[in-house]
């Protein structure tokens, strides 16, 4: 039976992001059928984060790790215990109203949701369409996010790797090859930045900066 929820947000340098991070989360608690606990993991910040997630009435973790996967882990390893639902997502996302009771409703031991982008202001205007069309054709998509699983899943396969990338893929992995159900419903994406400048090597800015390549190359516009 589940008694809570508790959210991990890791944040390097996110004073701009952060505050509309934790109101959409808020919001979402809002209309949560359990308590929702919100910790925010402060890696390695030269920035106020700390304090902004503080007053906002978040719990502060300090690491300095400049890892997303430490950080995530480091977090849950404040909270999870059993009983908890455990759901992550980023410090430049915002998740919907919706988040918490969709992911609930799934009746899964994993869920992980969608992405989208409504800001393109910092792309050419034609990435859009490019994102969107190749992002419906795949399946199984996994967002650190919009991530989430039963405290009981994620302690038996040993919680997030201290990875700088990619930690989220690995832990899905894990997460099946346990043999946990996983579901991956379109139903309650997030809303995340397109920045240009990732906060790591290989994530999501990164990736639309070689779907941007790819184009210009195709096209030869580059």
């Amino acid at each position: 039976m589940l008694t809570g929820i508790e959210v991990v947000v890791p944040a390097h340098d996110e004073r701009e992001h952060l505050p509309d991070c934790l109101a959409a989360l808020a919001d979402a608690a809002a209309r949560a059928p359990l308590p929702v606990h919100v910790t925010v993991v402060a890696d390695s910040c030269r920035d106020d984060t700390a304090a902004v997630a503080e007053a906002a009435g978040a719990t502060v973790v300090t690491v300095s790790a400049r890892n997303v996967g430490a950080a995530r882990a480091a977090g849950f390893a404040t909270v999870a215990r059993p009983g908890r639902w455990l759901a992550t997502t980023d410090a430049d996302t915002r998740v919907p109203r919706t988040w918490f009771t969709d992911q609930l409703a799934q009746r899964a031991d994993v869920v992980a949701g969608e992405v989208d982008v409504l800001d393109w202001t910092a792309w050419p205007a034609w990435l859009p369409h490019l994102y969107r069309a190749r992002y419906s054709r795949e399946r199984g998509h996994v967002h650190g996010a919009n991530l989430a699983f039963t405290a009981e899943a994620y302690l038996a396969v040993g919680g997030f790797p201290a990875l700088p990338v990619h930690e989220d893929v690995r832990l899905v992995e894990h997460l099946r090859a346990a043999g946990f159900r996983v579901v991956h419903p379109d139903t309650a994406p997030v809303v995340t930045s397109a920045r240009r400048t990732s906060r790591c090597t290989g994530g999501f800015a990164t990736h639309l900066t070689d779907l941007a390549e790819a184009r210009d190359r195709l096209t030869g516009t580059g």
